[in-house]
This record gives structure tokens, C-alpha cells and sequence, in this order.
């Protein structure tokens, strides 16, 4: 039940790039529609640092709540607002002015290079909203609500949805439209989690003596947060350097695996919402002490997150050409992104189970070796697997895509092997599951 608007708010977010490349597909070029997904992977990068990143947010808030502190809570807030407020500040200065540079090493096709630049700029001025609404969902979903994401969200949607066909459609701005919808219907978002707050209050003070003594929340936040942001980053970089490598092999390769993206952005969010779910879930009830009940969750939401992939990834093998219909109408454009979307029908079925384990692992504490497997499994399986099977002739999206799964698999073995081992220490009395960082 948990799970369920985690989903949905994600589901929705996952919207709006959706209807961002959904809405170019239709009324734009296919330039457009290369700039949008070339720019979507460069953002896409850059949000996760600030996802991951708050996930330390959302791991202290959870055991302190847990464990009965509710007085201490409002300390963790007010740190994550600091470090927050200061690196959306950075970022939405540093972004715009690396628009060209990025879409460079991307190698965006000549075609849609200034599209892209001009799409990264947007997003890029609008990044503070992208930030503040990240921090602002770690939060209700360490205090164990997730509703109020999916509420906001649901509503901004609905404006990105104008937006779009009011920018891209009505005053046939492309690529450079979408950014301007999303970034403003992010803003709208943000609005509505403020009023929510200021009407319902929160359960703990910002400005309580309790909350102001609380010291080296920063530095906590920073230590659980940082290996997965750095872990978030580097796997989003082996999907950057996968799509540079599919944009040299030319226009229609670029838009095909943009529009399979996206479709996988949709079709993955089963498996990751039960991650998120299952982080929250795990660190309020280790901070009560309480770690039979995190693992009987670890295994729910693999029970569950498989079974729902199973139809998932049948479809999408066997019909995906229904799913990348829906954003372009272009016959040869369907057809490359199905090849590539082929290949993650079948990573669906290993993602439902090795994102469980990363929220277990997440909401214990143990973010070093989430950084570690990911990294691992990025550089020494997705990117030389990708690049050696765009060697091979004919070109074939399918063969490059397999890297993903490959990757994937790997993770699986290494959570398995450090899940027991985990459990063999705490068979011994070697293991400690205090509230992290203390």
C-alpha cells in the first residue's frame, strides 16, 4: 500500500518526458525528437545526483522517526535545506553555461545539436525546482507518507500536459517548448507541496531546541547520500556514453533509442518504486529495531514487483511496437526503438529483483556497496558489451541493448553474495544495525 502512489507519483513524473517526446514525435522533426531524448539522458544524469543524493535524506528521517525521535527530525530538514539550497543554487548557474559542451560529448547529431543545447539551457535554468521538489519527496517519504508526492505531481502533470501542447503545437517552439512546460509545470509542483505543509503542518519542528542542538546532520546526510548519488551518476554516465555511442551510428539509431527510453522509463517504474518503498520502509522499521519485519518487505516486493514484470516484459518483447507507436508515427523510426526496447523486456525481469535488494540495502545503511555494484557493473559490463556489439555489422539495437540485462545480472550475483554475507555476521553478533552514521 505503500508502494502503490510511490508508483503512481512516479509513473506521473515519468510523464513528463513522456509527453514531452510524445508531443515532439507528433508535431515536431525528428531532430526534435533526437534533441529531446539526448537532452532527457543529460538531465536525466544530473537529477539523479540530487535523487540519490536526498535518499540520505530520506534514510535519517525514517530511523529517526523509527526510533522514537520525532523531536530531533526537524534538525535533519533544516540541514537538507542548507546543502540543498546551495547545490541547486550551483547548478542552475553551471548548467547553461555547460549546455554545448555536454551535447558535444553526447555527440547529438549536427541535425539537432542546437536543439539540444537549447534544451539542456532550459531544463538547466529551471534546475532549482527539479531540486526542491526531490528534497521536498525524500521528506514525506521518510516520515512514511507518500501520497502527497503523487498528489502534487498528478496536478503539475496536467499543466505539463498544456504546457507542452501550448509551446511545442500551438507556437511550434520543439524541443526548446518541452523544456519550457516541464520546468514551469516542476515549479507548479513545488507550490503544491508547500501549501499542503503550511496547511497540515509538520509532525516535529524545524525550530525546536531539539532540532537546532542536532549537529553533523550535514555531513551524514552527505555520507550515506554521496555513494549512491556517485553510484546514480556513474550508471547514468554508462547509459550517456551508450546513447554517444548509438548517435554516431547516425539520426534514426538516436531517435530509436530515445524513444525506447522512454518507454523503458515507464515499464521500469514497478521494480523502482518497490525500491524506494522498501528503502522507507526498511529504515523506519531498523530504526526501531524492528529488522524481521524490513526483510519479510525485501521479499514482498520482490514477490510482487516479478510477478507484475512478468506481463510487463511480454509485451514489451512481443509488442512493443504498440508502446514506441505511441510516440512517433514514423514506420522506421517504431522499428529501431523495438529492436532496442527488446532487450530491456528482458531486463525487466532482472531489475524486479535487484532494485528490491538496493532498497533494503539503502534504507539499512549499507550505501557504500550500492555505489560499489553499480559502478562495478556499469564500467566492466554495460559499456564494453555496448560498445563491442555496435562493432558488429549489420548494426542491430537489440545486440546493444543486451548490455543492460548483462549488468544487471551481475548486480543480482553481487546483492545475493552480500545480502548473506550480512547475515552471517549477524548470525555471529558482529552485526549492529544502529540509526546510520551514529
Amino acid at each position: 500500500m505503500f508502494a502503490l502512489p510511490v508508483m503512481g507519483a512516479m509513473i506521473l513524473q515519468s510523464l513528463y518526458g513522456a509527453v514531452d517526446l510524445m508531443i515532439v514525435g507528433k508535431y515536431g522533426s525528428a531532430a526534435d525528437v533526437s534533441a529531446v531524448s539526448t537532452g532527457a539522458q543529460i538531465m536525466s544524469t544530473l537529477t539523479q545526483v540530487v535523487v540519490n543524493m536526498a535518499v540520505g535524506v530520506t534514510i535519517l528521517l525514517g530511523q529517526f522517526i523509527g526510533a522514537g525521535r520525532i523531536s530531533e527530525a526537524g534538525g535533519i530538514i533544516r540541514s537538507g535545506m542548507k546543502l540543498f539550497g546551495t547545490a541547486a543554487a550551483l547548478m542552475s548557474v553551471a548548467i547553461p553555461l555547460l549546455a554545448k559542451p555536454l551535447s558535444t560529448v553526447m555527440n547529438a547529431p549536427p541535425e539537432a545539436f542546437d536543439r539540444t543545447v537549447s534544451y539542456v539551457t532550459i531544463c538547466g535554468i529551471g534546475f532549482l525546482f527539479i531540486v526542491s521538489y526531490n528534497l521536498l519527496g525524500a521528506v514525506f517519504r521518510g516520515m512514511g507518507d507518500s501520497k502527497t508526492p503523487l498528489l502534487s505531481v498528478a496536478i503539475a502533470a496536467v499543466f505539463n500536459v498544456c504546457g507542452d501542447l501550448w509551446f511545442v503545437r500551438g507556437m511550434g517552439l520543439g524541443a526548446s517548448g518541452a523544456a519550457i512546460a516541464t520546468a514551469l509545470s516542476q515549479g507548479i509542483s513545488i507550490v503544491i507541496c508547500l501549501i499542503v505543509i503550511a496547511k497540515r503542518g509538520l509532525p516535529f519542528s524545524l525550530t525546536s531546541p531539539e532540532a537546532k542542538r542536532l549537529t553533523g546532520i550535514t555531513g551524514r546526510i552527505v555520507r550515506l547520500g554521496a555513494p549512491i548519488a556517485l553510484q546514480g551518476m556513474m550508471v547514468s554516465l554508462s547509459f550517456m556514453v551508450i546513447m554517444a555511442i548509438v548517435n554516431s551510428l547516425g539520426l534514426i539509431y538516436s531517435a530509436g533509442v530515445g524513444v525506447a527510453e522512454k518507454v523503458c522509463s515507464f515499464i521500469m517504474l514497478i521494480s523502482i518504486s518497490f525500491s524506494q518503498a522498501i528503502s522507507s520502509f526498511t529504515a523506519q522499521n531498523i530504526g526501531a529495531g524492528n529488522e524481521k519485519r524490513a526483510k519479510d518487505a525485501l521479499l514482498c516486493g520482490m514477490g510482487i514487483s516479478f510477478g507484475v514484470s512478468v506481463f510487463i516484459a511480454w509485451f514489451s518483447y512481443f509488442k512493443g511496437d504498440v508502446l514506441t507507436g505511441m510516440f512517433t508515427s514514423d514506420p522506421e523510426l517504431i522499428a529501431a526503438s523495438w529492436d532496442y526496447l527488446r532487450a530491456y523486456a528482458i531486463d525487466t525481469l532482472l531489475t524486479s529483483i535487484m532494485f528490491c535488494f538496493v532498497g533494503y540495502f539503502n534504507g539499512c545503511g549499507a550505501t557504500g556497496f550500492v555505489m560499489m555494484q553499480g559502478i562495478v557493473s556499469a564500467f566492466f559490463v554495460r559499456i564494453p558489451v555496448s560498445w563491442l556489439a555496435s562493432r558488429i555489422r549489420p548494426v542491430s539495437l537489440f545486440k546493444i541493448g543486451l548490455a543492460t540485462p548483462a549488468s544487471t545480472a551481475l548486480q543480482i550475483v553481487l546483492c545475493v553474495v552480500y545480502y548473506f554475507r550480512r547475515k552471517r555476521q549477524a548470525d555471529r553478533g558482529r552485526e549492529n544495525f544502529d540509526i546510520a552514521g551514529d
